[in-house]
């Protein structure tokens, strides 16, 4: 099993290839079929709109909320193509890694000019 920051590299240098490729203006979904096409060429598992249950006060609440991209059950992936990233997409994510125990997670806005102004990396105790 490869570890989390080779997994996180071959996702980025997968969502550069894509965006060098295609451009900005495409849908979130297309990005998000194409990534995950990538990833699994790869060897990876990828789960795509994953849906994740939370428990809360005692109760269970299934499908609360789902993830773009879930790569071999442990780099959360959000997919986005919109002007830029705010913090509310990075708190989005960190509570997604929180809930779901995961350490790394990346917000890939395929929107900008170039991929790399739109990639962000978040990290919730990963210890390398």
């Amino acid at each position: 099993m490869k570890d989390i920051d080779s997994i996180s590299s071959d996702a980025i240098e997968a969502a550069i290839r894509i965006h060098r490729e295609l451009g900005p203006g495409l849908l979130e979904s297309v990005y998000e079929t194409l990534l995950a096409a990538s990833l699994e060429r790869k060897g990876y598992t990828v789960d795509r709109q994953k849906p994740i249950d939370i428990e809360f006060d005692g109760m269970r609440f299934p499908n609360a909320f789902r993830i773009d991209l879930m790569v071999d059950q442990r780099l959360i992936i959000e997919i986005k193509s919109i002007e830029r990233i705010l913090p509310v997409h990075a708190k989005q994510l960190l509570t997604y890694l929180r809930l779901t125990n995961q350490t790394v997670g990346l917000i890939l806005n395929f929107s900008g000019e170039t991929m790399k102004e739109g990639i962000r990396r978040l990290v919730n105790n990963h210890r390398p």
